[in-house]
C-alpha cells in the first residue's frame, strides 16, 4: 500500500494484529500504518528499534469523565490537557468521554461547548457520549437525532441520581429513538429506590463514614437494574451497553440476555478486578469511593470468567477524577457523610499497565485478549474507524511496550490533576516505553514529549453490531 514518503519505521518488534502475533516491521506514512512486513527494505527519517519489545495498538478508553460537571454540580479535576496526557503516559491514544446535559439545557449546545473544550486541550483523539438528562424542549425530537446523524452515536442514561436519572417511560422513548437512528444506549444501571432506601436507613443509624458507601449501593441494585435494562432492550430491539458491571449476577444476566438474542454488550473496570469492598476500610477511604462500589473476590472471578467467554467485551477506566480537598471529594467538608462525597477515581493512566500485568505478565488470557479488551473491541463497539488495531491503512496509534519494565505506584505519581493514585503500592510489570498518536511521538522512553493539543474529534460511524 506504500505510496507516500515513509516517516517512521518501527523495526523488529513483536506485533499484535487481528491476524495474530509475529515479529514484524511497521512503516508509518502521513499518520497511517502504510506497511507491515518481515523486513521492510525502505528507510525513514525516524527508525525505532523495537527488538525484544511488544508493539500494540494504542489503547481505546471508551468510559472516562473529562472536564465534566457532575450531576451534583461538581467539576472534574482534569482538563482535557491533563487527562489526555495522562492517558498517553499509560498507553491510551483514544478517549470517549461525556458531554453531560443538565436539566433545561439543549443537547446541541452541550455537545458544542464540550467539543470546544476538547479542541482547546486534547492531546489525543477523542469522541463523546451524550449524557441525556432532559428529553424535553426538542431534545428528543430534534437535537439528539441531529447529533446522532452528525456522528455522536452514543447516549448515556442513568437509572439513579436524582438530577440526571430517567424514568422508565423516558428510557423506552430514548431506546426507540436510538434503535431507529442507529445509536447505542449506555447505562449506569443501579436501582434508585434500593440505593435511596439503604442510604436513608444508614444515615438514620448514624452510619455516615465512607465505608458505608458500599452498603448503600447493594448488589441487588445493580442486579435489578441490569435485568430491567436488558428486558427493555429486548422489548424495543435497541442496542445497549451496560457500563461498569461489578457483580457475578450482573455478568450472568448479560450472558443470559445475549443467549436470547438481546443486543447487549458489557464492560468492567480495573477497580472491580483488583479491589474489593474492604478497600473502604483503609485510611482516607474516600479515595476509593466509586459507584457501583467494589465487591468481593467471588465477583472478581466471575468478571474474569465473563471476559474469557466474551460476555464482558470491554475493559475501561471509568476515570472520574476528584481531588481530595474542598474542590473535589470534600466539597461538603472533610466530615461529610458518605452520600455527600464525590464518587470516582482516576484510572486513565493505570488501566493498561494493571491489565497488562495481570493478562500478559501474569498469563491470564494473554496479550491478544489484552489488546482485544482494551483497544480493538472498544473501538469497534463505538464505531471508531481506524482505531484499536494494527492494520494497514489504520491510524498509526501505537504503543511500544517493554514487558520487563516494572514500576511500583507512588502516592501521587500520575500525570493527571487528581493529586493521588488509588493504586499506590501496587507493582506493575510491563509499561509503554514509546507511544505514537497518528504517527506523532507523544511518549519517548517513558517521558512526555509534547502536550500540544492536536487531538481530533472522531465521528462514530458503523457501530460494532
Amino acid at each position: 500500500m506504500q505510496s507516500k514518503q515513509i516517516d517512521t519505521i518501527i523495526r523488529g518488534g513483536t506485533v499484535v494484529t487481528p491476524s495474530g502475533t509475529a515479529v514484524q516491521d511497521i512503516a508509518v506514512s502521513g499518520g497511517k500504518i502504510s506497511e507491515l512486513g518481515n523486513a521492510i527494505q525502505s528507510s525513514a527519517p525516524r527508525e525505532i528499534d523495537a527488538r525484544g519489545l511488544l508493539v500494540l495498538p494504542g489503547g481505546v478508553d471508551t468510559h472516562c469523565h473529562i472536564e465534566q460537571m457532575s450531576g451534583a454540580g461538581l467539576m472534574n479535576a482534569d482538563t482535557f490537557r491533563t487527562a489526555t496526557r495522562s492517558a498517553a503516559m499509560g498507553g491510551t491514544t483514544t478517549t470517549v468521554s461525556f458531554a453531560a446535559q443538565h436539566a433545561g439545557q439543549k443537547m446541541r449546545q452541550v455537545v458544542g461547548d464540550y467539543a470546544a473544550l476538547a479542541e482547546k486541550g486534547a492531546v489525543i483523539d477523542h469522541a463523546f457520549h451524550m449524557i441525556v438528562a432532559d428529553t424535553g424542549k426538542g431534545n428528543l425530537t430534534e437535537d439528539i437525532p441531529a447529533l446522532i446523524a452528525g456522528g455522536h452515536r452514543s447516549i448515556k442514561i442513568f437509572t439513579t441520581y436524582a438530577k440526571v436519572r430517567q424514568d422508565d417511560k423516558s428510557i423506552l422513548d430514548i431506546l426507540a429513538l436510538a434503535r431507529d437512528a442507529g445509536a447505542l444506549v449506555c447505562f449506569h444501571a443501579e436501582n434508585d429506590g434500593l440505593i435511596g432506601h439503604m442510604t436513608e436507613k444508614l444515615l438514620s443509624e448514624g452510619k455516615t463514614a465512607p465505608k458505608y458507601h458500599a452498603v448503600s449501593h447493594p448488589r441487588e441494585a445493580e442486579i435489578e437494574a441490569i435485568d430491567r435494562m436488558c428486558r427493555f432492550a429486548e422489548f424495543t430491539g435497541a442496542r445497549i451497553m451496560i457500563f461498569h458491571v461489578s457483580t457475578r449476577e450482573g455478568a450472568e444476566i448479560v450472558r443470559q440476555a445475549r443467549s436470547r438474542g438481546v443486543r447487549v454488550q458489557a464492560e468492567t473496570c480495573p477497580h472491580y478486578l483488583f479491589m474489593t469492598a474492604d478497600v473502604l476500610e483503609r485510611e482516607n477511604a474516600a479515595r476509593f469511593m466509586c459507584s457501583p462500589p467494589q465487591r468481593s473476590r467471588d465477583d472478581q472471578q466471575a468478571l474474569w470468567d465473563a471476559m474469557a467467554d466474551g460476555t464482558i467485551e470491554l475493559v475501561t477506566s471509568d476515570h472520574a477524577p476528584y481531588r481530595m480537598d474542598a474542590s473535589g471529594k470534600f466539597a461538603h467538608g472533610e466530615d461529610a457523610p458518605f452520600n455527600q462525597i464525590a464518587n470516582g477515581m482516576p484510572g486513565l493512566e493505570t488501566r493498561l499497565p494493571l491489565m497488562f500485568t495481570a493478562m500478559v505478565s501474569g498469563g491470564r488470557l494473554g496479550v491478544e485478549a489484552f489488546v482485544q479488551l482494551t483497544a480493538t473491541a472498544p473501538a469497534r463497539a463505538f464505531g471508531l474507524d481506524g482505531k484499536g488495531a494494527i492494520i494497514e491503512g489504520f491510524d498509526a496509534d501505537l504503543a511500544i511496550w517493554d514487558p520487563e519494565a516494572t514500576h511500583t505506584y507512588g502516592a501521587n505519581d500520575l500525570h493527571d490533576n487528581t493529586g493521588y493514585n488509588p493504586f499506590e503500592g501496587t507493582t506493575v510489570k510491563g509499561l509503554p516505553l514509546h507511544v505514537l498518536s497518528r504517527g506523532r511521538m507523544l511518549i519517548r522512553d517513558r517521558s512526555l514529549v509534547t502536550e500540544t493539543p492536536q487531538g481530533r474529534r472522531l465521528p462514530m460511524t458503523s457501530l460494532g453490531w
